[in-house]
């Protein structure tokens, strides 16, 4: 895995004391947490410890009677003074997860060499955002959807000069939301909503009029838990 180039940061020394409830602002601060805490390869067949059935435990049978699909995405930590999280929305006309809030990135094909790569092609196609634009901090565990993929979240950092190029067929558009308001859990809500006859609890977080939820709200929590308690 590649270094963070130092003149994105300076790396703080100290890292602060886990379990506080609300996490530092400054981006020294996360990379020095994210360093030390993030996973420094990514597990490939193990069990997904985190997923859509950690809240809805019933999609587990179903979830289990699915071929299990490899997918990767890019966790896009932007370094700025008060870093933010790149994330699209998706194009209203695709046939699954149409307007969603997403990750940029999608299934692991078999041309690439694991997870970062595809995650870093599938930012390329997506969003345009240059692979050479972001160093990769560490792996996220594993998170199962519903639909059967397991997905390897893949944390990187991005040197706040990047573009973009979105690609119409697959993005409405992309933005930035503050990191410290996605790692506040004052933040972070749980809902829930029938779907095929089974109440699915999911994760949530509103931020201005943008609605994060379910895989990409499941994901950002499990950076929290794995960074800032």
């Amino acid at each position: 895995m590649s270094a963070v180039p130092e003149n994105v940061h300076s790396l703080a020394e100290a890292i602060t004391r886990p379990g506080a409830s609300a996490p530092a602002l400054s981006l020294d601060d996360f990379l020095a947490r994210a360093r030390a805490r993030l996973l420094r390869e990514p597990d490939l067949t193990g069990e997904a410890p985190r997923g859509d059935h950690e809240l809805t435990p019933e999609y587990r049978a179903l979830v289990d009677a699915l071929p299990v699909r490899a997918a990767a995405v890019l966790v896009p930590v932007i370094a700025r003074e008060r870093p933010s999280v790149l994330l699209t929305l998706r194009s209203a006309h695709l046939p699954s997860h149409a307007g969603q809030i997403s990750f940029p990135g999608g299934k692991i094909d078999p041309d690439d060499a694991g997870p970062l790569d595809a995650a870093l092609r599938e930012a390329e196609e997506e969003v345009g955002l240059s692979r050479t634009l972001v160093s990769p901090l560490g792996y996220l565990d594993a998170y199962l959807s519903r639909t059967g993929f397991r997905i390897v979240p893949v944390v990187g950092i991005v040197r706040p000069e990047f573009g973009l190029t979105l690609n119409p067929g697959e993005v409405d558009e992309a933005f930035e939301v503050p990191l410290d308001f996605l790692m506040s859990p004052d933040n972070h809500q749980r809902e829930s909503r029938e779907w095929l006859g089974l109440m699915r609890t999911f994760h949530a977080m509103t931020y201005e009029k943008r609605r994060i939820w379910g895989i990409t709200a499941g994901i950002l929590r499990s950076l929290y838990e794995r960074v800032y308690t």
